[in-house]
């Protein structure tokens, strides 16, 4: 009985197995990564919020008297326009993809 084939086969079946191995275990050192990412934002959200809270417990109750200022108006005009979605189907947070180039408004230098 000639047992070479039994034995190329076997092998065949080991390498797969062994190829096989390999893959699961590099998905599993990027799951590793991608968890302790995940662990570290929910560290730092959780740090975020006790920061928050205590800084929220020191606010006071009624906002501060202050005189109103002149330019108020003017100022949250320029922040609501620098802020405002760049029109019809973009999202409500301007970013660098969807901004309207706001620049080529202002005056051209001389």
């Amino acid at each position: 009985m000639n047992v070479q084939p039994l034995l190329d086969a076997l092998g065949i079946q080991e390498d797969a197995a062994r190829a096989l191995a390999d893959d699961l275990r590099a998905q599993i050192e990027d799951l590793h990564g991608r968890l302790r990412q995940a662990e570290t934002h929910l560290e730092h959200l959780a740090i975020t919020r006790k920061t928050v809270t205590a800084l929220a417990d020191r606010l006071p109750v009624a906002p501060p008297n202050l005189p109103e200022h002149p330019d108020y108006p003017h100022i949250l005009a320029v922040f609501n326009d620098a802020t405002a979605p760049c029109g019809p189907g973009t999202s409500a947070k301007p970013s660098v993809t969807n901004c309207c180039r706001r620049a080529s408004r202002a005056p051209a230098s001389s």
